[in-house]
């Protein structure tokens, strides 16, 4: 789902019938691109579909910045993830990412995960993302097992196994620079699983308020 300067409407949590419990929401916290950035990576999406055809590309309109993966989250309980968001936005000052650079996930050469990094503001993301960590824990939400690794998702391989194209593709990408985004809000996501893939849509929007 694109979502511009503006950002998308939040939409309902529930909207389950009386006496049936709702499934689980498949969620996760992010930042949202600017669309000046969202098109520069769209245009590095159709430079390496040409190189690799063995890649689920994102959509340009879904690339964003995942500051925690949730999981399947219970619906009574996205009210306090909400409230525990507002809490940490209430301290946390806006700031800038300047994205560029394209890599992969473990090496270029053994590609799973394509993404486009970050060239600043790698500090203050790793900040919000600890801050959102923090404010998740006491609702039950388990430390994540590996370190916070700030990228955007561009792409997850299939059947991963060495790709010359690619990873000259990847190298190509290395020194590019595709704008800078302003972070001051933090965005609670539904992730719906399909047949074209995923379609998100925004839960809340929390801005940061800190001075």
């Amino acid at each position: 789902m694109a979502v511009d300067a503006g950002g998308p409407r939040p939409t309902a949590a529930g909207g389950a019938r009386a006496g049936v419990t709702p499934r689980p929401v498949r969620a996760f916290v992010a930042v949202q691109l600017d669309e000046a950035v969202r098109a520069a990576l769209g245009v590095q999406l159709e430079r390496l579909r040409l190189a690799a055809t063995r890649v689920a590309w994102v959509p340009a309109q879904n690339l964003h910045l995942t500051l925690r993966f949730l999981g399947g989250v219970p619906a009574d309980t996205l009210p306090r993830v909400t409230r525990a968001l507002e809490a940490l936005a209430a301290e946390a000052r806006p700031f800038e990412l300047a994205v560029g650079g394209l890599g992969a996930f473990p090496t270029a050469a053994r590609a799973r995960v394509v993404w486009a990094g970050l060239s600043g503001g790698r500090e203050a993301v790793g900040a919000l993302a600890e801050r959102v960590e923090a404010a998740l824990a006491p609702l039950g939400f388990e430390p994540e097992a590996r370190p916070f690794s700030p990228h955007i998702t561009l792409g997850r391989v299939r059947a991963p196994r060495p790709d010359p194209r690619l990873e000259a593709a990847l190298a190509d990408g290395a020194p590019l620079a595709f704008g800078r985004v302003r972070v001051d809000t933090v965005w609670l996501m539904r992730s719906e699983l399909g047949a074209g893939g995923a379609r998100y849509s925004a839960i809340t929007a929390v801005p940061l308020a800190g001075r």
